[in-house]
């Protein structure tokens, strides 16, 4: 089998972390399993894995990342020869953008092989919720529409995902199964505070997740703690309108870092007082869970949390289980009030390794590529006996 993606570990984002632990599982489940993706920056010579990892060269944009159409294209056209007269497989698994699944979709439809699409996000709500133009947005809704509709399966991240999907193509086979984290990489572990406390934004900031909130709650947060600091670690399209939001507080106050490898990134997050992720409302994007709150969790630090959605409905259905974070309104008021109270009463060492553990067991990267390689076994069998 074959796993297609343009991006893959290691560089670090939700999706190489997730389809690394898939390539892994299959491995382990006795299939030889070849992941097809791009040349990386750096060498990537390792020899541990237990699959096979053929790379060529793309497009970048300027700060590095395959992100943008036209970078797309320059692995989605080579990919659909790969995939034509490249090795026979019994089975790609094809992450999006939908871009990918169009191209392999017809390739894999002229080899007559079975694809399953990975729904880690609805990308044509995305473009939508940035304020693409209507054009822009109804090819990438027909060709998600084409991509999720061929698939053998649909693998979602959650039901709010599976629930599009299926409005998108409502005979699609669609399976729930969840998202987390690497947590062998993002785990709670002994370390040396930092000098001057701060909140963490980790990951990409877009213009659907509204992470300006955070900025405009930290101007209060700051005149009551004037040695705090607020760091955005990563990158995303709405770095620059943050960039100049911050520029209306002292020097020092908000921090911007590139991104860093993942262990990196857990130190940062298991080093801060708190983590924060929002969604903004109207956005189109309500169903969404960033993966950053898992990494949070794992990593053993609580969540603040600004929006709507399974993210607070997930918080509240645990909050029993362990000391998750606080959710409020997409306000900067009650956002202030959040970060003032975490900064006043920091959680214990104990509450941090005990959130880390109780993350290790509910959502760990791991077990749900196992409930992925369950499920698509049990399908290969199903169809076997029909």
């Amino acid at each position: 089998m074959a796993i297609t993606s343009r991006i893959f570990e290691p560089e670090p984002s939700a999706a190489s972390f997730r389809l690394a632990a898939l390539a892994g599982a299959f491995a382990g489940a006795g299939h030889e399993v070849t992941v097809l993706t791009v040349k990386t920056l750096e060498d990537d010579s390792t020899n541990e894995r237990a699959y096979r990892v053929k790379r060529f060269p793309v497009l970048r944009d300027r700060s590095g990342y395959v992100r943008g159409y036209a970078q797309y294209m320059s692995f989605d056209i080579p990919l659909f020869f790969r995939v034509l007269f490249g090795k026979r497989r019994d089975l790609f698994i094809v992450e999006p953008p939908p871009t990918t699944g169009f191209f392999v979709r017809i390739a894999a439809a002229l080899r007559r092989t079975p694809y399953v699409y990975y729904a880690a996000d609805i990308w044509s709500d995305a473009a939508e919720s940035t304020g693409a133009p209507r054009f822009v947005v109804n090819a990438v809704r027909r060709m998600e529409r084409f991509s999720i509709a061929g698939a053998s399966a649909v693998l979602a991240v959650n039901e709010g995902v599976a629930a599009r999907a299926l409005q998108l193509a409502p005979a699609a086979q669609v399976h729930t199964v969840g998202n987390g984290v690497d947590t062998n990489v993002f785990a709670w572990k002994e370390h040396v505070e930092a000098a001057r406390p701060y909140i963490l934004y980790a990951g990409t900031a877009s213009e659907w997740q509204g992470a300006g909130i955070f900025i405009e709650a930290f101007k209060e947060v700051y005149a009551a703690h004037p040695d705090a600091r607020l760091v955005f670690l990563g990158n995303g399209n709405d770095w620059p309108a943050l960039k100049k939001h911050a520029a209306q507080l002292p020097i020092g106050a908000v921090e911007f870092v590139p991104t860093v490898p993942a262990v990196e990134a857990a130190d940062w997050l298991r080093n801060s007082v708190a983590t924060i992720a929002s969604i903004r409302p109207d956005s189109g994007y309500d169903f969404a869970f960033p993966t950053k709150v898992f990494a949070s969790w794992a990593s053993g630090t609580p969540v603040i949390y600004a929006g709507q959605g399974p993210v607070v409905e997930y918080m509240k259905r645990h909050r029993s289980d362990a000391r998750l974070g606080d959710c409020c309104e997409y306000d900067a008021s009650q956002v202030a009030a959040v970060m003032k109270r975490m900064l006043t009463a920091q959680s214990c060492r104990d509450d941090r390794r005990d959130l880390s553990h109780w993350a290790a067991q509910q959502v760990s990267l791991q077990g749900i590529a196992e409930r992925v390689v369950r499920l698509i076994f049990g399908m290969a069998t199903k169809g076997a006996h029909s």
